[in-house]
């Protein structure tokens, strides 16, 4: 028999065998921490006296079946889908972006100041594209100081982006107040851009259309990191700084290109909740976006579709935990409960997935 025949004889018997493994890594690495959270979360409700089934039963009917809870959950995945796509160029490129909240933040009050003042100048879409430029200028800028340390001298950029988004969640809050304050309003914010002037609602919907923009920019990035030459040197810096610089690639030039895409689109994510959402930015408002997507891009191992689904899947628990919180009396911070035990188990599912690999070679 020749070797060509052997080969063909023993793809068929590997291909059983790889989807076998594939599903097995499915079931215990992601599939696995999300029922185990569950499971986990419902104990802690049955200890508080609260039937875990009629909370999670408000949940899916008030963030998922419901028609006004649905909108609202697509409305809530715009700003989420944007630093998603920052944060999967930033860690496929090996880079730890976790300033994007103060990037966030600041990419909002930019947006926000710049766009009533446009509103009788430029016509709707030109100050809505001008807002968004200038809020992913402001978050790619704030970007710059951890980038050139990290680049240039080694510092590790979990410390400054860290640093960088108390910084910057501080000086948002003394902007708002101080800076761009609306003189004619008695609770400190900026000024007001009138709802016909924001982001187009999706068809006869309160859907805001960021949420498409949002998902193409994910799309777009996942298709730059995984399919083209610039994707490939990023994701070579990421890997082995040392054999790209050897390659011949700037090593410290795709550090900082890495850092300001990133942050761009934590500014993006910034423009799209004031220009499709809430029209303006109040004083010591803080959502911690961020906080909320690292996980979920984490679980979806960097892949962009993957992280579409679980935007939508987090926020249809945002929405629907509101709701069921004051019915069954549990407080809207138990999401955090949620999510807390999800990344601890995620964590102990990587280790025993790294474990079971290394014993098997």
């Amino acid at each position: 028999m020749s070797a060509s025949s052997e080969l063909d004889d023993a793809a068929p018997a590997q291909s059983p065998r790889r989807s076998s493994r594939w599903l097995q890594r499915f079931v215990l690495v992601t599939l696995g921490p999300i029922l185990a959270a569950l499971v986990v979360s419902g104990i802690v409700l049955l200890l508080f006296g609260v039937d875990p089934l009629e909370y999670y039963g408000y949940v899916v009917r008030r963030g998922l079946l419901s028609s006004l809870g649905l909108q609202q959950t697509a409305t809530r995945m715009a700003p989420l889908l944007f630093l998603a796509a920052g944060l999967i160029v930033a860690f496929r490129a090996g880079l730890w972006n976790l300033g994007v909240d103060g990037q966030f933040l600041l990419g909002a009050v930019a947006a926000a100041a710049l766009a009533p003042s446009l509103v009788d100048i430029l016509p709707g879409w030109a100050m809505l594209v001008a807002g968004f430029c200038v809020a992913a200028l402001v978050g790619a800028l704030w970007s710059v100081v951890p980038a050139l340390l990290r680049a240039y001298q080694g510092v590790n950029e979990i410390i400054t982006t860290l640093m960088m988004t108390f910084l910057g969640v501080s000086l948002a809050n003394v902007l708002v107040k101080l800076v761009f304050l609306d003189p004619t309003t008695t609770v400190p914010q900026t000024r007001t851009l009138p709802v016909p002037d924001r982001m187009p609602r999706l068809f006869d919907t309160t859907i805001s259309s960021g949420m498409i923009w949002g998902i193409l920019a994910v799309l777009a990035v996942h298709l730059m990191m995984t399919r083209t030459a610039f994707g490939l040197r990023l994701r070579t810096v990421g890997a082995n700084p040392h054999a790209a610089a050897h390659a011949g690639l700037n090593v410290p030039l795709l550090t900082v290109a890495v850092f300001a895409i990133s942050a761009g689109f934590a500014g993006l994510a910034g423009a799209s909740e004031v220009l499709g959402v809430t029209g303006n930015i109040q004083a010591d408002w803080n959502p911690a976006y961020g906080l909320m997507v690292i996980p979920l891009v984490f679980l979806a191992r960097f892949h962009g579709v993957g992280s579409i689904i679980l935007i939508f899947l987090y926020s249809t628990l945002l929405i629907g935990a509101e709701s069921a919180a004051r019915r069954v009396g549990v407080p809207q911070d138990f999401t955090l409960v949620l999510v807390s035990s999800l990344l601890i188990l995620l964590a102990l599912a990587e280790w025993l997935d790294a474990r079971r690999s290394w014993t098997e070679s």
